[in-house]
């Protein structure tokens, strides 16, 4: 493979090396800019989803909101201004390695997904609150408003791991020996903001599919095909991306904490219904789901791809295709094999009815007798064979999903710009 280090990156490799006694270690300062307007906009969406569950009246500046649109405001301007700073400086070192947009425009190509995403986001604020205004309080996550504003997010978000592997992957093939100590903290910091920005985005994928995810249909063919289709192209991709030793597990790991932080730490604080009916009279915010063990799965896919997806003396490469189908299944089976059992216990067990796994919040419109609260309803219920059929297809979908995964994360190795 031609190596990714072009002598404009070269350039630029060497420039930042002799930054790197900043604590920015020569990374751009836009970068840590859109790595925390993704944090901004991730611990927002999740606030504002338990906001509507235990508050249920918002406006266009409740704090969620505020928090969601700060996200937006840091990840455009900073964005704007190294695209506008790269366009109106034509001497610019850089623009030899920035992407050209309409013959006028200069800068990172993780720039300008930001600003596009930020634009997007920006967009869909006056759109939700006349839908509010029009319908009230939203009874589904993918809303229209929403669904626009879920675009605007995760393209600021991949804007994010775009700016940071056109960074990390100047040292791809690059042997460690011919690192100075500013190239290796350099990279060690890359590594992790990478690691970083790919756990907020996962973080945002489940939330939007989380609705077929719940805890309650654990034990439904639906669960395992939805998580199918999502989580393994994804995880796949930037586990491919990533120069981490173990990825996908470390990513896995962080979209844990980043879901499950807010919940722990909001159920701390006291909140009041707004909007009737007040079915359950709560007096704290409600906790939002409880993510799913992927961490196991993921150390699985970790665990198969140092095995067999090697180029070096210690084994020959697998072919993709052949890859693809070893993880699919690898990742489906674990994950039955954890989330089945831990989907009960979340759903019946009164040891998950507290602030760790909050298994007994519960919105304020919803009666707290519901007779299947902490039991499977009869239609959550599947016979063997139905559920083998159902799984065999969600195998079939991971493959499909693992196979794009793997092509997605072989062009994100090749981002330089």
């Amino acid at each position: 493979m031609e190596s990714i280090l072009s002598s404009p990156a070269r350039s630029s490799r060497e420039r930042s090396v002799n930054q790197a006694g900043s604590w920015r270690l020569g990374i751009p300062t836009y970068i840590y800019a859109v790595v925390l307007s993704s944090f901004c906009v991730v611990m927002g969406l999740l606030w504002d989803i338990m906001w509507h569950m235990s508050i249920g009246r918002d406006g266009l500046f409740a704090p969620p909101h505020v928090v969601i649109y700060v996200g937006a405001v840091v990840a455009g301007l900073f964005s704007a201004y190294q695209i506008l700073n790269l366009t109106l400086t034509k001497n610019h070192p850089g623009r030899l390695e920035a992407v050209p947009f309409w013959g006028v425009f200069y800068g990172p190509l993780g720039a300008m997904f930001c600003v596009w995403g930020a634009l997007t986001m920006l967009t869909s604020a006056p759109f939700d609150d006349w839908w509010h205004n029009t319908y009230g309080l939203d009874v589904e996550i993918l809303t229209p408003p929403h669904t626009i504003l879920a675009i605007g997010i995760m393209t600021v978000q991949f804007g994010a791991i775009v700016g940071v592997l056109a960074l990390q992957n100047q040292y791809r093939n690059q042997p460690a020996t011919e690192f100075a100590d500013a190239d290796t903290r350099r990279l060690n910091r890359l590594k992790w903001l990478f690691a970083i920005s790919a756990g907020l985005l996962l973080t945002t994928l489940f939330t939007l599919a989380s609705e077929s995810m719940m805890k309650y249909r654990s034990h439904r063919d639906s669960y395992y095909i939805a998580a199918a289709i999502v989580l393994p192209f994804y995880l796949v991709a930037v586990g491919r991306a990533s120069l981490l030793r173990w990825p996908v597990t470390t990513i896995a790991g962080l979209y844990m904490l980043f879901l499950a932080a807010p919940s722990w730490l909001l159920q701390q604080f006291p909140a009041t219904p707004r909007l009737g009916p007040v079915l359950n009279p709560i007096t704290h915010y409600q906790g939002f789901v409880f993510p799913l063990l992927l961490i196991v799965p993921a150390f699985a896919v970790d665990w198969l791809t140092h095995r067999f997806d090697k180029t070096d003396g210690h084994g020959k490469k697998m072919n993709d295709w052949l890859l693809a189908a070893l993880l699919a299944v690898a990742f489906m089976v674990v994950l039955l094999a954890v989330q089945w059992p831990f989907g009960g216990f979340l759903h019946t067990s009164p040891l998950a009815r507290n602030w760790f796994f909050f298994s007994n919040s519960w919105t304020f419109d919803n009666p707290p007798d519901f007779k299947y609260r902490y039991a499977f309803s009869p239609r959550s219920i599947q016979t063997v064979e139905q559920f083998a059929a159902g799984f065999g297809r969600a195998i079939l979908y991971a493959f499909i999903s693992v196979r794009i995964g793997l092509f997605w994360g072989n062009w994100m190795k090749r981002i330089a710009r």
